[in-house]
């Protein structure tokens, strides 16, 4: 299959421009703002009471980057709307009613619909589904109706109000309006200071001050096989027909209540289980990657300090983070022959290069879960499927003799909650994923019900590939699982 283009590298970072939820919202905000005014752009006085106009709304723009408003929080979103309506006077009904058209067409036609036609083949009618998961959407993306609505409404109602002041020559009520921004400000600090309060805790030691066991010394494996269901939301895969991975987890050591970090972001979560530590360490906060390269040493690092080699091959998203580690694969194909295309480049790379670690991306439940939903059948199916194609892979390994001193780890990066198959906020249905490990130094029969976070891939990997633990890595190393006796 084909690799991701330096074009496609690209356009997947201007995507996350219009789809993560906080550049999203100040530039549909603008993007409206001037459409609607478009008639008057050839008049000066217009962009001069304009810039004054945004001026004076600069601060909401601001907090309305700075805070989320995760989960039940996006409903106080509208008492500050509210507010403002009782402070100011409503008028030009017609630009918030251009806003919500345009937002909707936004995600339930372009996205929803075309986008996902083009780049994964979804059917053409996709949007009569789809309206009913952007108004169900819980996560941290643009398709959060109940977060962008809110908000966007809020910032054109104010934006407006003092264009239309200063186009009519008076500065009045300015006083009025950062006044208002303070308040904003207070509302949204107690919001979040005292409701919300279900982020994971962090492991607050490094791992190599705290574990048990060393990193560093004879590997305990000779090779390690990590595949990623991406998305895979843990009581659907309980569901779903996957015998070839029931019969692994069954044979192996399940950590039943492994939890994902928090932003639950594919980019975030990728760098946090392959450093083992955070986004406020590493650096990656979310899909949008403003500086490119995680900020602390990942397990491909701590692999190359012992003449080792590992591989990550995923979407374009995780170059942003991973850089040279990753081989990258193109998503612009039809998700019904995504993970097939990904599980042969899976093989050639196995096969021409022979890494120690090999980490596999498998994109076609995600993709399913965001442009169908959760909990309709097409998303267990695509679960099925993926079971399939993990069996020929290991199959194939076994046949090539590379599962014979293996340790096989399989697992998802985060759940995925109802909608447009969101995760960022940690929703129901994306905190805990499943996560198993097999293979010959692994505990058969083995269930771990005690909470565990991803942050501890990264130490156990190097624990088992005897390399020494990544700089920042916090997570423990998963010793529970592993079979101690010679």
């Amino acid at each position: 299959m084909k690799k991701a283009s330096s074009f496609e590298i690209v356009a997947a970072r201007c995507w996350n421009l219009l789809n993560e939820g906080k550049p999203f919202t100040p530039i549909f905000v603008v993007g409206v703002f001037l459409l609607y005014h478009i008639t008057q752009w050839s008049d000066p006085g217009f962009w001069s009471a304009c810039g004054l106009g945004l001026l004076v709304t600069l601060p909401l723009f601001i907090l309305y980057y700075c805070f989320d408003f995760p989960l039940f929080l996006r409903n106080y979103l509208w008492f500050p709307l509210v507010a403002a309506i009782l402070i100011w006077e409503s008028s030009e009904f017609s630009l918030y009613l251009l806003a919500i058209g345009l937002f909707l067409f936004f995600t339930i036609y372009f996205w929803g619909t075309f986008y996902y036609r083009l780049r994964i083949g979804t059917t053409w009618w996709n949007f009569t589904r789809f309206w009913k998961l952007v108004l169900k959407n819980s996560d941290s993306t643009s398709g959060n109706a109940q977060e962008q609505m809110p908000k966007f409404l809020l910032l054109l109602f104010v934006w407006n109000h003092y264009y239309r002041q200063f186009e009519n020559g008076t500065s009045s009520g300015v006083g009025t309006g950062l006044l208002f921004a303070a308040g904003l400000l207070l509302y949204s600090f107690m919001l979040h200071r005292y409701l919300f309060d279900w982020k994971p805790a962090e492991i607050s030691t490094y791992t190599r001050d705290s574990s048990k066991v060393q990193a560093g010394g004879e590997a305990l494996n000779k090779k390690v096989i990590v595949i990623v269901v991406d998305g895979m939301r843990k009581e659907r895969f309980e569901e779903a027909d996957a015998p070839f991975m029931k019969k692994l987890r069954s044979e192996g050591t399940e950590y039943a209540q492994m939890e994902t970090v928090y932003p639950a972001r594919t980019v975030v979560c990728f760098s946090s289980m392959f450093t083992g530590t955070y986004p406020r360490e590493h650096g990656i906060r979310s899909n949008m990657v403003w500086r490119l390269g995680i900020r602390v040493e990942s397990i491909f690092d701590s692999l190359r300090k012992v003449g080792k080699k590992g591989r990550l091959l995923g979407i374009a998203h995780l170059i942003d983070s991973m850089g040279d580690d990753v081989e990258s694969v193109t998503a612009v194909m039809h998700n019904d022959v995504a993970d097939r295309n990904i599980i042969e480049r899976a093989k050639k790379i196995m096969a021409e290069q022979n890494p120690d670690l090999l980490v596999a991306q498998l994109i076609g439940v995600d993709q399913t879960g965001h442009s169908r939903g959760v909990l309709y059948d097409d998303y267990t199916q695509k679960i099925a499927e993926a079971d399939k194609l993990i069996e020929e892979f290991v199959g194939w390994l076994k046949e090539q003799g590379m599962m014979e001193n293996t340790t096989l780890i399989l697992c998802a990066d985060h759940g995925q909650a109802d909608g447009i198959g969101g995760h960022g906020h940690l929703d129901e249905g994306e905190r805990y994923v499943p996560f198993f490990l097999h293979g010959p130094t692994i505990k058969q029969g083995h269930r771990i019900d005690e909470k565990h976070s991803l942050v501890s891939m990264a130490p156990t990997l190097a624990y088992l590939l005897g390399a020494p633990f990544p700089s920042h890595s916090r997570g423990p190393v998963l010793t529970e699982a592993i079979d101690q006796h010679d």
